[in-house]
Parts: C-alpha cells; structure tokens; sequence
C-alpha cells in the first residue's frame, strides 16, 4: 500500500540520532525516499568518531576487534537486508541494504558480509581507533582483569557486567524509524555491539523482528540496549503486532516493557524501544527511568528530545 502524496516527514531516533536526523530531513524535504533517509541517517552515525558504540570507533569486543552489526527494513514492501560480525568495513547499513536489494538473502554473517563487501566496492576500512582501544584497555584495568584468550567465556560476564550502579558498560546502537512525504516507512539499526563481548557475538540490532521491525499498515519499532533481552521475546515485531492488533502505541509499548522485565534481566542489563504509527504518533519506551529519544518532523526546525516511558505497574492490556 502506498499513501497519498504530501503528508509531513516524521523521523524518530536513538537520542544519539541527531546528526543523522539532521542529514535524513533535509533529504526527505527534497522528496527522498523513507529507506533512502534511513540509511543515510545511519551511515552519518557511523562515520561518528566520537560514537563508541556504532561503526568507527566502536568499542572492540574482547580480543580488540571491532564486530558491526546492522539491519534495515523497507515498510511498504516488507523487504529486509541484514549483516553482523562484521570486521575490517565500515558502513554496514549501506552493506544491509546490498544484502537487501542484490541477493535472495536476508542476513549475512562475517566473512560473507565482508565478501559482499568487496565484490559490491567497499574499500576495507579498520574500524578501531586510539580512543575506542583506550576504553577497550581502560575497562581490563577497571577491573583488574587480565586478558587470556584461554578463558574468555569467563572474562566476558566480568567485564561486561556493571561494578557501580551508575557504571554503564556500552550497549550503545543507533536506530532510526523514517516517515517520508509519500506515507512510507523505513527502519535501520546499526551497531558496534556490546563493548567487551564474546568474539562471534551477535545481538538484536541485525534480527529483524527483534531490533527492527517496519509495517506501512501498522508502524515502526527498533531497540537499544541489551539485545539478548529482545531477542527472546521478539519487541520489534511484538511493538508492532500489538499496534495491528488495536491497541494504542501507548499500550503496545507498555506490554513490550512487562515483556522483558518477565525475563528478570541481570544487573546492568536494560531495553530502549523507540516506535511510530502510521500517521506519524511517536513514543519512547525503556526499562530503566530517565533514557530519552528524539523526534524530528518536517515542521519543526530541528531534532528535539522526548522523555521515554518506563513500565506503569498497572496497565491496560486491552487499552485502545
């Protein structure tokens, strides 16, 4: 389905996203397309050197290799194209989108993605930099772990979980739910992964229907955070499938959020949820208080932030 022309651009993003809303906007304001605004907002992300947790200096995992996820979804034909393990290129969301829109796939994993890489042009590219290995070596120091690549089942619950309340270990990822002037939805994610993580390690950002998740008919929703947690009870889609169900986007975010704290997170594990509507209605979800997103519309002049909603003990399930 495809809706009447002129309706206003909406995108929605990670409150890390502002660049790249930045960059989608003025390209949705000359008539570009949803998926088209979804990647280059992804891909300005990803040239961010100063953003540890997606594309160029990443967060290493915990050999000092920096893995890139990414997936991205196309709303109005349901078409998805997904890489992650990624090492040595960069821009992997331009990487989804070949696997998208060149091969009869839809997820590629490692050396595969890395071949699609360069036989599609991509130049090899290291994604590690001094500031990203820094942190990578700061946190082995913090916690007084060494690194024997004997025994790295056991390093990684180390430096991976929290010491201190406030000690964030990066979750990171960028996502982006695209509203275009034709009524099309584009999604994409794109992520470094968890900082310190076992090598191979692949969370939710590049499985659609976990991390990302895009419907024309019914709406949008990507997460943030601890991408297992998603994985096991599919948000995305869940987000989504409660909207086709009836249920108020506020309703459907607040099933998505009693969804995972069922699974009894560990310490320091949280979920982010942004989501839209069709007619452009946006909220943000999380687990933990305080977390923002930000919300961009063809009429207002720049990028501004919204407070996300944390779990209500009472809901209405059946809320409209």
């Amino acid at each position: 389905m495809h809706a009447n022309s002129h309706v206003n651009p909406v995108i929605i993003a990670s409150e890390n996203g502002r660049a790249g809303a930045i960059a989608a906007m003025e390209l949705l304001r000359r008539d570009g397309s949803a998926i088209d605004a979804a990647e280059l907002a992804a891909r300005v992300t990803e040239d961010d050197p100063q953003e540890h947790s997606v594309g160029f200096s990443g967060i290493p995992n915990l050999l000092g290799q920096v893995e890139l996820d990414a997936s991205l979804m196309n709303g109005r034909t349901l078409e998805v194209g997904a890489v992650a393990g990624v090492q040595g290129y960069g821009h992997v969301i331009t990487l989804a989108r070949r696997v998208m829109e060149e091969l009869p796939h839809v997820l590629l994993v490692g050396r595969g993605a890395e071949r699609l890489a360069a036989e599609t042009g991509q130049r090899p590219a290291d994604q590690r930099t001094f500031a990203g290995l820094d942190r990578w070596r700061a946190r082995f120091e913090e916690t007084g772990v060494e690194l024997s690549e004997d025994d790295l089942r056991h390093l990684v619950s180390r430096l991976t979980r929290p010491m201190h309340l406030q000690d964030r270990v990066p979750h990171g990822t960028v996502n982006y739910l695209v509203r275009d002037a034709h009524g099309d939805l584009a999604s994409a994610v794109s992520t470094s992964g968890l900082g310190w993580k076992y090598p191979g390690r692949v969370g939710d950002s590049p499985i659609i229907g976990a991390g990302n998740y895009c419907d024309n008919r019914y709406g949008a929703a990507a997460c943030t955070g601890s991408g297992e947690l998603a994985i096991r009870v599919s948000t995305a889609r869940s987000l989504v499938l409660y909207l086709n169900m009836g249920m108020s986007l506020d309703a459907a975010g607040q099933e998505c959020l009693a969804e995972i704290e069922q699974l009894s997170p560990r310490p320091g594990q949280y979920m982010n949820i942004v989501a839209m509507t069709p007619d452009g209605q946006h909220a943000g979800f999380a687990t933990t208080p305080g977390k923002r997103y930000l919300y961009y519309t063809g009429e207002m002049a720049g990028p501004e932030l919204g407070e996300r909603e944390i779990m209500r003990k009472t809901r209405k399930v059946s809320e409209k």
